[in-house]
């Protein structure tokens, strides 16, 4: 019989750097899960992808154990990767910070495609865009 499940955290953790300070202890620990189980465990599967903040989706179930799956790197991370810059704009609408070409936005949504809400190709494509744009970065 299928465990039955409690919750569902979702939290952003750098790659390997997991550590039981905030905000793992304090999402995991009102669950009663043991954390250091938690950060061993992540810190092994992502240790390949240091430098990479990778979100993970952790379902926690009655009898307080959990199983957790990584996704991709979030899209804002990867442009900011691309455009080699910190943070983007601090406005957005009147500050430009750099320009994104369409052949690196498609290569951005390649990656991404499995994390995506599209199985197309170019509107993954517009979805990198569109987060480019709101982050001060122009669109060729």
């Amino acid at each position: 019989m299928a465990k039955k499940i409690k919750t569902l955290i979702k939290i952003a953790l750098p790659a390997g750097g997991a550590t039981p300070a905030p905000p793992v202890g304090t999402a995991l620990g009102p669950h009663g899960l043991n954390i250091m189980e938690f950060v061993k465990a992540y810190n092994d599967r992502t240790a390949d992808q240091k430098g990479n903040v990778i979100p993970v989706v952790i379902t926690v179930y009655e009898d307080r154990t959990f199983s957790f799956i990584t996704k991709k790197s979030p899209v804002a991370e990867l442009i900011k990767k691309v455009m080699k810059t910190e943070k983007g704009s601090q406005k957005p609408g009147r500050e430009k910070i750099g320009t994104l070409t369409m052949d690196q936005a498609r290569q951005i949504a390649k990656d991404k495609m499995e994390d995506l809400n599209t199985d197309d190709p170019e509107m993954a494509a517009r979805i990198v865009a569109g987060t480019a744009r709101s982050m001060g970065i122009d669109v060729n």
